[in-house]
């Protein structure tokens, strides 16, 4: 006998959850309503879904309400799919959207099949993205911060005639910066104020970063990738934070195609047209291993600083790096005197090193989940 099963679709907002249920006996979908989104509130959802001998299936849109909907459900012994916005199906011609008629949708695409569900990390998994995106975000007010100091004291024909910015004889010359009306000297401090305190903060989270990741689960996968070049502390962190267990991906054309790294193609009948890269999936990693390719412009060689990191690890993974560094460092050079700009090149170092990051996280064991947290 055919199992009953109801799909329950779940357009989730901050505070309000539109719900509507396919059943796999009908071809039926209904709308039940709007719950307010609170454990509460889901619980007895629950209860009034299950009153029937139907196992329940839930599925949401993944989104900044995170992931508590998920593990609440997990808990109640549910399934339960957080799904991929950008690959749901949509009719080209719809222009009507409502919380109605997507929590309907959602239940409809459920019961067939045609969503796609991410990656929900563990509380650990959260915990350290959580930590490095923060770190992102404050290295992205200092930036901000040091463009508008640097633009205050342009428009006042102030130039710093050293070399580099941020350097202590720039931050010497500073002190040296007069202005002539009071007010504006006080502007002028506030803004270095500004940039000091959040050097100083993103230095803390670095510090947390590295205490953190030494005491996680998967410090070994983090330990392993920092075998290669480029690929450092933060690197190596913000990977296994953002990508999760790197033995989900079958080959490492779905961890490259995963990361937005594969070019686009629109092709058609005989004509084949290919453009830049995707741009899809985690742009956190892709913007990390771009910034690591650009290390593979220079010759290979084992410094001392990354020798002494890749002995931490086993023999194996020793070998995948040295073999990474040998293919990329070539491969840069080839695509740059073929023809290719210096950031096309990059970025095609890039995808190859998503793939040897795939090789090494398939050569360490998986990391087993710590009890008693």
């Amino acid at each position: 006998m055919e199992e009953f099963i109801k799909y329950i679709g779940m357009d989730v907002h901050g505070k309000t959850i539109a719900v509507a249920v396919a059943d796999s006996r009908s071809s039926e979908v209904r709308f039940i309503g709007q719950i307010v989104n609170t454990p509460e509130a889901i619980t007895k959802l629950v209860d009034q879904l299950k009153a029937s001998d139907a196992r329940l299936s839930f599925c949401y849109e993944a989104g900044p309400c995170g992931y508590g909907i998920h593990r609440q459900l997990l808990l109640l012994k549910h399934d339960c799919q957080v799904v991929a916005p950008s690959l749901i199906p949509k009719k080209a011609g719809d222009r009507v959207k409502t919380d109605r008629r997507d929590a309907l949708m959602l239940a409809r695409l459920h019961r067939a099949g045609e969503l796609t569900a991410v990656w929900v990390p563990d509380g650990e998994h959260e915990a350290l993205r959580d930590l490095t995106r923060a770190r992102g975000d404050i290295k992205d007010l200092e930036r901000r911060a040091r463009q508008r100091l640097l633009a205050f004291l342009l428009r006042h024909g102030r130039r710093h005639e050293g070399k580099s910015h941020w350097t202590q004889a720039h931050f010497r010359w500073l002190e040296t910066v007069k202005f002539e009306h009071p007010v504006q000297q006080i502007v002028m401090q506030e803004y270095i104020d500004t940039v000091v305190s959040c050097g100083k903060r993103v230095l803390a989270l670095d510090k947390q970063i590295e205490q953190a990741a030494a005491k996680s689960v998967v410090w070994p996968v983090i330990e392993a990738l920092m075998a290669l070049r480029g690929v450092q502390l933060l690197t190596a962190t913000i990977t296994v934070a953002e990508i999760g267990d790197l033995k989900r991906f079958a080959k490492a054309a779905q961890l490259m195609a995963y990361l937005g790294l594969v070019p686009s193609e629109h092709s058609s009948g005989e004509r084949q047209r290919r453009g830049g890269i995707t741009k899809t999936g985690n742009s956190h990693v892709r913007r990390v291993l771009v910034e690591a390719a650009w290390t593979y412009r220079f010759p290979a060689r084992k410094t001392r600083t990354l020798q002494k990191r890749a002995e931490r690890c086993d023999e194996k993974v020793q070998a995948i790096a040295w073999d990474a560094q040998k293919r990329l460092c070539h491969r840069y050079r080839h695509l740059t005197e073929g023809g290719k700009l210096k950031v096309q090149a990059t970025t095609a170092v890039a995808r190859e090193l998503a793939g040897f990051i795939w090789a090494i996280g398939q050569a360490v064991p998986t990391p087993v989940a710590k009890t008693g947290h």
